[in-house]
C-alpha cells in the first residue's frame, strides 16, 4: 500500500507485514518515559527504603523482560533476536520522580521501536507497582520514541 499503513491489506484487514524481502541491517531504538511522584516517595527510591526492595534494579530487569516479550504482547509485532536492552533509570528531584530511557538493538529485517517502548513502559509500571503502597496517585507519562536508526526509512531523532 503506497502511502498507507503496512499492517493492512488492500481490503483493510489487519495482517503481519511480510519483511522477508527487507535487508538485514543493524537496528536501534530508544524510548523514554517518566514516573512522577511526591518528593517523599522519591526518597524511598533514592534511599532504598521501599518495602518491596530495590525499585530501580527491579524496574530495570522488568524493562528488559518487557522488551523480550513484545511480540507476545503486541499482536502484529515480529519476534526479534534482540542483541541488547539497556535501561537508564534516573531519579529526578525536579520532576519529582524517575526518568526512564530504554535502548534496544538487533540485527534484523524490522525495527525495534516497539521493543524500546515496551521496555520503557514496563519499567514505569514496575516503579508504580513497587511504590503504590506509599502513593497511589503517581503519574506515568512522556512515553515516546526518541531515536530510531537502521532500515530503509533511515534515522529518526525526536
Amino acid at each position: 500500500m503506497s502511502g498507507g499503513l503496512s499492517h493492512f491489506d488492500p481490503s483493510g484487514q489487519a495482517h503481519m507485514v511480510d519483511v522477508s524481502d527487507k535487508a538485514v541491517t543493524d537496528r536501534i531504538a530508544t524510548a523514554q518515559a517518566w514516573v512522577k511522584m511526591s518528593a517523599t516517595t522519591l526518597t524511598h527510591v533514592t534511599e532504598g527504603t521501599a518495602k518491596k526492595g530495590d525499585v530501580l534494579g527491579i524496574a530495570r530487569i522488568a524493562g528488559i523482560q518487557g522488551a523480550k516479550k513484545t511480540a507476545d504482547l503486541i499482536p502484529l509485532c515480529h519476534p526479534l533476536p534482540i542483541t541488547k536492552v539497556a535501561l537508564d533509570l534516573t531519579p529526578d528531584a525536579n520532576l519529582p520522580g524517575v526518568r526512564i530511557t530504554a535502548t534496544v538493538k538487533t540485527t534484523g529485517q524490522t525495527g525495534v521501536e516497539m521493543e524500546a517502548l515496551t521496555a520503557a513502559s514496563t519499567a514505569a509500571l514496575t516503579i508504580y507497582d513497587m511504590l503504590k503502597a506509599v502513593q497511589k496517585d503517581m503519574e506515568i507519562g512522556g512515553l515516546r520514541v526518541t531515536l530510531k536508526d537502521g532500515g530503509k526509512s533511515g534515522r529518526f531523532e525526536g
